[in-house]
């Protein structure tokens, strides 16, 4: 029995209701064929760093002055950074370049395009393989945390949602400001030299933020890794702090995810038009 095509204006109209997951679904193919590259940048660095750190340094932190994180090990404190870390520079790379190649570059986007998927749904498309992606690393990773017997509270598993929140947070944005660019000529490395390295280290990912002289504080006060971390902690390990202070945490990475989406379609739809 042959199977039959569907007819032109039902193609089109599937591609209407459902063309984000079906970019969505071009994307991860692509993904698919860079996978171990993947595997060992988004998850194998990481888990290195919360051997070095966790494991290494812990051993002499701990020793040094065991209460001075809260009655948890280093360790546990800072497994959480590492797995929001993580998630905000994987979300980093894939924000950039591949949306730089998606227009300029090799020009992806506009083959989809030509069918009935409109920009919105290109941009969707991207952002909905991304946070799989990101959910996925960071399941992987928070096994690996709790493998080493970083997240001593039952509700440690939240931290992938929180992690991958993060990501988003930070990567929507991003997005849209690498779909505002008509020529990369060093903005990327910028990026990741000036904004997301010094987010890296002054959110509080291996020490107290409080701990930070007030000229860098807020440097984490509004860095979506510092409220990711703060918020991962919390469900890691239990780390005391208001509740008001844990729904500013929701209430600014959602934000931030909201408006990265909102000028991303916008700058989708400048680009490629209607």
């Amino acid at each position: 029995m042959t199977e039959r095509a569907h007819a032109p204006e039902v193609s089109a109209a599937r591609a209407r209701r459902w063309g984000a997951f079906y970019y969505a679904e071009q994307v991860l193919r692509v993904m698919k064929g860079y996978g171990w590259s993947i595997l060992m940048y988004s998850v194998g660095q990481p888990v290195a760093y919360l051997f070095a750190m966790g494991v290494g340094l812990a051993a002499l932190v701990d020793a040094e002055d065991a209460g001075a994180f809260g009655g948890v090990s280093y360790l546990a404190f800072i497994a959480p950074a590492l797995l929001v870390s993580a998630a905000v520079m994987s979300a980093a790379n894939e924000f950039t370049f591949p949306v730089m190649d998606g227009f300029k570059w090799r020009r992806t986007y506009y083959g989809p395009h030509a069918s009935p998927l409109t920009p919105q749904q290109i941009a969707a498309g991207q952002i909905i393989a991304v946070t799989l992606r990101l959910l996925l690393q960071s399941a992987v990773y928070f096994a690996a945390v709790a493998w080493f017997g970083a997240s001593p509270s039952g509700w440690g598993w939240v931290g992938i949602a929180v992690a991958t929140l993060a990501g988003l947070a930070f990567g929507l944005p991003l997005m849209a400001y690498s779909a505002s660019i008509k020529d990369e000529k060093g903005q990327f490395a910028l990026v990741m030299r000036f904004i997301v390295m010094p987010l890296f280290l002054f959110s509080g990912t291996f020490f107290p933020l409080d701990t930070l002289p007030l000229a860098v504080r807020w440097i984490g006060w509004i860095s979506p890794i510092w409220h990711g971390t703060e918020l991962g902690r919390v469900f890691s390990y239990g780390y005391q702090e208001p509740p008001v202070l844990t729904l500013v945490h929701i209430v600014v990475l959602v934000a931030l995810t909201v408006l990265g989406w909102v000028l991303t379609k916008r700058q989708f739809i400048r680009r490629l038009g209607q």
